[in-house]
């Protein structure tokens, strides 16, 4: 089972920049899609991005395209999202996740279709 952990979360003004990361162990890391999910207070968990088990597939949620990016080096074990433009709503707790099945279409981006987690980072956008 591969563990996932997140870091780089914190509290920055709107139109700043953080980037996080979601540090794997286990070898099979390269064997999974990875996702990108948050959670504000009181709402759902919801989607942000993923990342096919190469690299080649992305997909991004409505709200985060042309802002964030993730990557991955499975060499380091590694998937990165790196938040640009942030805005008071996306503030939330990120999570990263691990999928082990084939690529989900954009109706199944959702935190059902993920089969292991991280225990979070808070984003927090100061207005």
């Amino acid at each position: 089972q591969v563990q996932l952990v997140e870091s780089g979360g914190g509290v920055v003004q709107a139109g700043g920049s953080l980037r996080l990361s979601c540090a794997a162990s286990g070898r099979t890391f390269s064997a999974n899609i990875v996702g990108w999910f948050r959670q504000a207070p009181g709402k759902e968990r919801e989607f942000v991005a993923a990342i096919s088990r190469l690299g080649v597939r992305i997909a991004y949620a409505d709200s985060v395209k042309e802002r964030f990016t993730i990557s991955r080096d499975n060499d380091k074990n590694t998937v990165t999202l790196q938040m640009n433009n942030l805005k008071t709503e996306d503030t939330a707790v990120y999570y990263c996740a691990g999928r082990v099945n084939s690529w989900p279409t954009t109706a199944q981006q959702s935190p059902h279709n993920y089969d292991f987690w991280g225990q979070g980072t808070q984003v927090t956008v100061s207005s």
